[in-house]
């Protein structure tokens, strides 16, 4: 049993700790309570989040509860306090678990129609939220910065070995990104900022609640769907060259999406958005991804790859192809949206 869940006066009645291998940023635990069920325990990457980000989680959870959504809730350490920070300055918290099944993709049209639903009725929840986030990420979806800085990559690292591949793709992704059209000014709302698949919890195929909620934040609705949509209608997944948009997924996410937030929940530049936000979405990552390939600091790659600068190359050619492949059905997609609108 690790020391730090003596801070939640847990007690005997604790009968393991299996680490789980769900998760790529928090170091993740499974702990077993006599009585009480499963609860989580996690330790924070403190490099990419504030102990604070504990209020945030505070804050929209219990505003989600009193709505009626399902949403895992901190556990306060004995003490009263939402995280605790041990002798060596790790922070570690402990939260409920809700849901049976967490999925890596999907598998069917009803499984991300739920997942649009559970989206809509976490957006509608949080519609009258007020607070100021004590953690913020800054830029974390500044599209022309993240262009910007693969320019700076591609200008610093001449002499790397992946460099002229690298730098082929990056005049593809500067082109796609200057060609690119969407809404510039979206009205703000409260949003979880990192929607992949991996974040939803489910009950057998209907999708109970989000996870992860560290990200969440203030932004708009075109980053939040299209970051979602983008990993949820492409079950060919990031390490695949051949990105597979299915359209009749993206429709049915979004008419789940569009059952909860119902005729007022999202205005109509809003949802104009969505496609171009999709399309958005993956040139930003396809840039990250390219410079991860020259910068190799990744944490999140594959050894079988041999090597991060490999991996990551291999990602950010998949997500240019899905931007591109997006681009080419906008019409269809956009024709989609309506008819989920309706």
């Amino acid at each position: 049993m690790t020391p730090a869940l003596s801070n939640w006066g847990f007690g005997e009645g604790v009968r393991a700790v299996a680490p789980s291998h769900c998760g790529l940023i928090n170091q993740t635990f499974l702990v077993e309570r006599s009585g009480q069920g499963l609860a989580v325990l996690q330790r924070l990457n403190t490099a990419i989040f504030t102990p604070q980000v504990h209020e945030d989680i505070e804050a929209v959870t219990r505003h989600l509860e009193a709505r009626g959504v399902s949403t895992p809730r901190l556990i306060p350490c004995t003490s009263g306090d939402l995280w605790h920070t041990d002798a060596s300055g790790h922070v570690w918290r402990c939260l409920t678990l809700v849901g049976d099944t967490t999925m890596d993709r999907f598998h069917h049209d009803s499984q991300v129609g739920s997942a649009g639903h559970i989206v809509g009725r976490w957006h509608e929840a949080l519609k009258d939220l007020s607070w100021s986030f004590r953690s913020v990420r800054e830029g974390a979806h500044d599209t022309p910065k993240h262009m910007g800085l693969l320019a700076s990559a591609v200008g610093e690292h001449r002499d790397h070995r992946l460099y002229d591949e690298v730098a082929t793709l990056a005049e593809t992704i500067a082109r796609g990104w200057e060609g690119w059209e969407g809404p510039q000014e979206l009205p703000v709302r409260v949003i979880h900022g990192d929607l992949k698949v991996s974040n939803l919890r489910f009950t057998g195929d209907r999708a109970t609640a989000l996870i992860d909620l560290d990200t969440c934040a203030w932004g708009t609705l075109d980053v939040e769907l299209g970051d979602a949509l983008r990993s949820w209608c492409n079950p060919a997944g990031e390490d695949e060259a051949k990105p597979d948009f299915r359209l009749d997924w993206f429709e049915a996410a979004l008419k789940g999406y569009a059952d909860a937030v119902g005729d007022t929940g999202v205005q109509d530049v809003e949802w104009a958005s969505i496609v171009p936000g999709v399309e958005r979405i993956c040139w930003e990552l396809a840039s990250r991804f390219a410079r991860d390939a020259l910068y190799e600091s990744y944490f999140g790659w594959d050894p079988t790859w041999g090597t991060a600068g490999a991996h990551n190359l291999h990602r950010a050619r998949g997500q240019a192809a899905l931007a591109a492949s997006v681009r080419a059905m906008r019409a269809d997609a956009e024709r989609a949206v309506r008819r989920a609108r309706a």
